[in-house]
Parts: C-alpha cells; sequence; structure tokens
C-alpha cells in the first residue's frame, strides 16, 4: 500500500494486523515516486489499484511500469490498472489513450450517493 499521508498507512497496517493479514506492506510515497529497478524491470505488482486522485493518464503512466509484465495467478484477468472515477469520463478517457473497461457503481449500490461513480480497469495485456 501506498499512500503520500502516513496516518492512512497507519491505519491500513492496524487494520491488516487486526484481521490477521500478513501479505501486506506500506510504503509513504507518492506513486509516480515509485521506480523499478535493473533488479525488477518487468514491475512489481500484479494490479495497481487507485481512487481518483489524478486525470487517468496521468494514473496510467504513473501505474504502467509498476505492473508486472508476467501473467499474474488468474490467466483469465491479465494485471492492470483499476481505479475508482466519477462524473463525465468522456474526455478524460479519450485523453488517456486507454480503454478502459467501466462498471457503474450505481448499479452495484444502487444508493444515490453512487450515481456517476465508476470502476475502471485497464488490463496491460
Amino acid at each position: 500500500m501506498v499512500d503520500s499521508i502516513n496516518k492512512k498507512l497507519k491505519v491500513v497496517t492496524e487494520v491488516a494486523a487486526a484481521i490477521g493479514l500478513q501479505n501486506l506492506t506500506t510504503q509513504h510515497a507518492r506513486a509516480e515516486d515509485i521506480r523499478t529497478g535493473p533488479q525488477d524491470p518487468a514491475g512489481k505488482f500484479d494490479v495497481v489499484i487507485s481512487r481518483a486522485v489524478a486525470p487517468l493518464k496521468d494514473l496510467w503512466h504513473w501505474s504502467k511500469p509498476l505492473i508486472q509484465k508476467r501473467k499474474n495467478d488468474n490467466p483469465e484477468i491479465p494485471n492492470g490498472l483499476i481505479c475508482l472515477k466519477g462524473g463525465d469520463l468522456t474526455i478524460e478517457i479519450f485523453e488517456s489513450g486507454c480503454k478502459p473497461m467501466v462498471w457503474e457503481i450505481e448499479k452495484i449500490f444502487p444508493q444515490a450517493y453512487f450515481r456517476d461513480k465508476y470502476i475502471l480497469y485497464i488490463p496491460t495485456r
């Protein structure tokens, strides 16, 4: 888990400990500052998950080098970026050059709060 706000990471660490989750690490940093090195040229993660912190083109630019090129344990679901976004995404998706799969959260949770909120998935393929 990576976040620029250490307080959030402390909460995540405490929750993970409380539920017995052991395969979780945290890093106090910004995603765009994480670099893959020569020891790991193919990336580090199967999936990068983000909330709506930046335009999709930036999220993809920062995430793509961090995503492993090898296949994950489930070959039916390629490695990629999953992010939560809101509003009219037409221009943002166009400017990103990506072709994400888009799910309307309101179809999963029918409360008004989730109207115009989406889950986007961009596979690396």
